[in-house]
Order: structure tokens, then sequence, then C-alpha cells
């Protein structure tokens, strides 16, 4: 079964290039170790504040859960915040060449 879920969140001004940096890190280490079942794409919306993840698990366990690069990004992220983390499951209702392989 899967699972999609969409988080936004904004950084403080002086965190975001970090958070940048922390991000690349997870798809580095995503790119390298390929998990099965796990479409995930993060975009930095124009200010350059404000971020969005967008993940869809297809499996029933989160690869994400064993990504040390993940974890790093996690860590500390209350610290690199300027306010509340905004999560929500989600239902695609349409896609045009989101998802292709």
């Amino acid at each position: 079964m899967s699972e999609t879920v969409v988080v936004r969140y904004t950084t403080r001004a002086d965190a975001a290039a970090q958070n940048q940096q922390l991000i690349a890190r997870v798809f580095r280490e995503l790119n390298e170790s390929n998990p099965a079942g796990l479409r995930y794409a993060a975009f930095q919306l124009d200010g350059g504040l404000d971020f969005v993840h967008l993940t869809i698990n297809e499996g029933d366990d989160n690869p994400l859960a064993r990504c040390g690069a993940f974890a790093e990004f996690q860590r500390g992220m209350a610290e690199r915040l300027a306010g509340p983390v905004v999560r929500a499951g989600a239902t695609l209702v349409g896609s045009y060449r989101l998802l292709q392989d």
C-alpha cells in the first residue's frame, strides 16, 4: 500500500543554506543505496527559506528510517526552523511526468 506525505516548513534565514546542504546529502545517499519502493523529492521555494518535501513510500517500512543522511538532516532540525513543520498525508489526483522512472 502506498503512502504519500507532503511536508512544508520555513527555515531561519541563517540556516537555509545548511538545510539545503543536508538535503543534498540525503539524495546522494539515496542515489547510492537505491532503496526500493521510495519516491522522494524536495523543493526549495522562491525566497530560499521555504522547503517542501514529497515522499511516496510504496512499502511497509520507510527506507528513510535507514538513511544515515536523513537522520543527520533531522538532527537539529528544530534549531533551523522559523516556524512549525506542516505534515499532511496526500492523495495523488494527477501527475504529468512527475513520477516517471
